[in-house]
């Protein structure tokens, strides 16, 4: 065996051919596995060291290990000029998201503080900004609405006696029931984590996810309708809910205050306008202008010096409290009602975050940590749930400015946090004054970058319709079912066409291309030409018990062998020949018995059932042995053979003739042709299964590969196995698929090698247009 070199890009090889059993001696197959035992590795896990101490710890609270190695010269500059960009956004998205959130405006500055801090001492990721996001804020929103409505705190009013909502026992109860929330759901999070679960968001497929946050961005922008109008509509919960919705804001829309309206275009005219400035002088611009911030200090002034709240009834958000509050512990008995609103907002949050904190790792030369990132986000909503906060998750639109600033480490959020801070201690209270108008604005131009994912519909068509679907599907579900059971319908979806696609996988026939020890599609490649007698079959896919029979039915349409007919035909044929040897056996013993004979007949004729004892011996007879031929197959099509028995004779002196160069004909030792459904006739002596694509084996598997063999044999048929990986060779073994029907030498490493052996084994000399390919093989066998 040896690799000689010929010149530049070609390459010889002479080796003898590979089935398994040769394989494993020449590459010495370990007989033990070189993994730890289970019981060592538990051990392992459970012995505790000063080192691996140190490990865990510094894993599990990353703070100890970059900040004593933070560097003031490289990274304080950037970080804070990054820091007072995020704190200043942080502001007016904390007060606009609390109202998506349907809790009073300073919450959202909690939320934009507490879990902000509380990631910085346990995040991975670098550069992403979390706290306050729209999509879980009005999935909060869902929930806190849901359960505490309007109109379970109408009280009368003492005046008029007209029903009044009590602002204040609402307020209350919705802080309770989002704090609730967000506390069960960093439970989950931080219990997944601790498990290492981590790798759960890989069944959130990128589509999915994109058109999830598009139909959740629908659903911000329908919650914020009512407040650019200025009207008051009815709350809506369950599937179809933002159907109702938009149903009742245009019942309404007579009712809109022209006050708020003009508000609102003023608003949108300056915030876009100036977005689009700092989008086209980004690279020109140190920072981007705050724009939110100066909106609605501006706007607060002018609503207070104008007085809009008193004399033209535009909506305010009303009083906001100095200093922080207390913590306390929100209503456990309300987690049955939450449960599955808290998994839900928990996974879409750490979704947004280890798919923004994976870009910017990439983008930057680092590992974000899925696992550990589950624990931050839970260990965020645990306190958050503490301080009354509802959930948080990462910004794409404060993580690109964070990013676009300079900020590389996570002192960004530190510095952010103690701008917040020194809001809610002392500015919080001017802001009283400002128009709800105002905050909707701002949630809606902060949601460019979600209806900007539209543009996936083009790219998808193009590129994967399958996933275009599922995006589609994904936001109709998402819209119409509500975000809980909407997330729940696509995950489903997305899962259910990754089904499909093991059900629909692509058969192949492959030919070999002369010159090489390549098999490549016959149908894609013209120069791709199958060997006569040996039909070399792939699957694309693995085979497993969803798409066993599949592999069977094509097997038989791909190779034009009916299978089940041709047994049917066999037995049928095996059944009379039994019923007519019996009747002649009869017939005889009553001859010899009439005629007083023991065993003879007259004439010293030998019994019919010695005469086949005989035949049996002779290795020159082949009962029962039934035709198959093949023909040069269609490009564009399968050959489906039929089968037909024809003539009842029995001729002991049939032999195998040659008809023409490109086809063989075989008759049986009965004298009864196989007559294909085509003129011309050719045998196939030999099926080779290619494996390569298999990475597993279930009992189906086994079962199918197991009737596969029997069922061919009995037509004369051999069927190989190649490409296995060890894996599935294990598999098979343990399985108890070999035997000495099916020995392990039916296994070979590559199709080239199954191919020799079956030239080798039925000999050239028989097929005439094999010595072409005999010629152009790269490989020579010493057999």
């Amino acid at each position: 065996m040896g690799v000689e070199e010929q010149r530049a890009g070609e390459f010889y090889v002479e080796r003898d051919v590979m089935n398994e059993l040769c394989l494993d001696k020449l590459a010495r197959r370990r007989t033990h596995s070189t993994r730890p035992l289970l019981k060592e590795r538990v051990k392992d896990s459970l012995r505790c060291s000063v080192p691996k101490l140190k490990r865990s710890v510094l894993s599990f609270i990353p703070i100890l290990s970059w900040l004593p190695r933070y560097s003031v010269r490289q990274d304080a500059l950037g970080d804070l000029i990054s820091g007072i960009s995020i704190g200043i956004m942080h502001l007016p998205m904390g007060l606009a998201y609390a109202l998506l959130a349907s809790v009073p405006p300073v919450f959202g500055l909690y939320t934009s503080f507490y879990p902000v801090l509380m990631y910085c001492i346990f995040g991975t990721s670098r550069h992403i900004s979390v706290g306050a996001f729209a999509v879980t804020s009005i999935m909060i929103g869902t929930t806190t609405e849901r359960l505490a409505p309007n109109s379970n705190f109408m009280i009368l009013n003492g005046t008029n006696g007209t029903e009044v909502i009590d602002v204040v026992a609402r307020d209350v109860a919705r802080v309770q029931i989002a704090a609730s929330t967000t506390l069960l759901s960093g439970i989950f999070l931080f219990l997944l984590g601790m498990i290492r679960f981590g790798f759960a968001v890989t069944f959130l497929s990128d589509p999915m996810v994109r058109a999830y946050m598009t139909g959740a961005g629908i659903h911000v922008v329908l919650s914020q309708l009512p407040s650019l109008f200025g009207i008051r509509v009815g709350r809506f919960s369950g599937p179809l809910s933002q159907v109702y919705l938009l149903i009742d804001i245009c019942r309404h829309l007579p009712e809109t205050n022209i006050a708020a309206v003009v508000v609102t275009l003023v608003a949108l005219a300056v915030l876009i306008a100036v977005k689009e400035l700092n989008i086209y002088y980004e690279k020109k611009m140190p920072v981007p202008v705050p724009i939110e911030l100066i909106t609605i200090v501006v706007a607060t002034l002018i609503s207070y010096y104008c007085k809009l709240h008193s004399l033209y009834k535009v909506a305010v958000i009303g009083q906001i409290p100095k200093g922080l509050k207390a913590p306390r512990s929100p209503d456990v008995s309300m987690w049955g009602s939450v449960v599955g609103d808290a998994f839900v907002v928990g996974i879409v949050g750490y979704a947004l975050n280890i798919s923004l904190g994976k870009i910017f790792g990439q983008k930057h030369g680092y590992n974000v940590d899925s696992n550990q990132e589950m624990v931050a986000i839970g260990l965020c909503n645990i306190v958050g749930g503490f301080f009354q906060c509802h959930a948080i998750a990462a910004s794409p639109s404060r993580t690109l400015l964070q990013d676009s600033t300079g900020g590389k480490t996570q002192v960004v959020g530190l510095i952010s946090s103690v701008l917040v801070l020194i809001f809610i201690l002392q500015l919080g209270s001017l802001f009283e004054e400002l128009p709800k108008a105002v905050l909707a604005c701002i949630v809606l131009v902060n949601l460019k970058g979600l209806f900007m994912q539209f543009k996936d519909i083009p790219a998808l068509w193009k590129s994967n319709k399958v996933d275009l679907l599922v995006w589609l599907v994904t936001l109709v579900c998402t819209i119409l079912l509500n975000l809980d059971i909407g997330l729940g319908a696509s995950i489903g979806f997305s899962m259910l066409t990754v089904i499909f696609k093991t059900q629909l996988p692509r058969y192949s026939i492959l030919g070999h291309v002369p010159g090489t020890e390549l098999y490549l599609d016959t149908d894609t490649y013209e120069e791709a030409k199958e060997i006569p007698g040996i039909t070399i079959f792939r699957s694309s896919t693995t085979m497993y018990y969803t798409n066993a029979q599949l592999y069977l039915d094509a097997l038989q349409e791909k190779s034009g062998i009916d299978i089940g007919m041709l047994l049917m035909k066999k037995k049928k044929r095996d059944t009379e020949e039994k019923r007519k040897d019996e009747k002649e056996k009869n017939k005889a013993k009553k001859e010899a018995k009439k005629n007083g004979v023991n065993g003879r007949l007259p004439n010293n004729t030998v019994h019919p059932d010695d005469k086949r004892d005989e035949e049996k011996g002779s290795p020159d007879l082949k009962l029962n042995q039934t035709a198959i031929a093949l023909v040069d197959r269609p490009i564009n099509g399968q050959v489906n053979w039929g089968f037909e028995q024809q003539g009842n004779g029995f001729d002991q002196d049939s032999k195998t003739d040659i008809h023409g160069d490109d086809h063989i004909t075989q008759m049986s030792s009965t004298g009864r042709e196989g007559e294909m459904g085509r003129s011309s006739v050719n045998d196939t002596h030999t099926i080779i299964l290619d494996l390569s694509t298999a990475n597993f084996a279930d009992t189906a598997t086994v079962k199918t590969l197991k009737n596969i063999f029997l069922n061919y044999r009995k037509i004369d048929i051999d069927i190989y196995l190649t490409g296995c990986q060890v894996c599935v060779v294990e598999q098979l073994s343990s399985a108890g698929f070999f035997s000495e029907s099916i020995p392990k030498s039916c296994l070979f490493a590559t199709i080239h090698d199954a191919v020799l052996h079956c030239l080798r084994l039925h000999g050239a000399s028989d097929v005439p247009i094999i010595y072409e390919y005999a010629l152009d093989l790269t490989c020579t066998t010493n057999m």
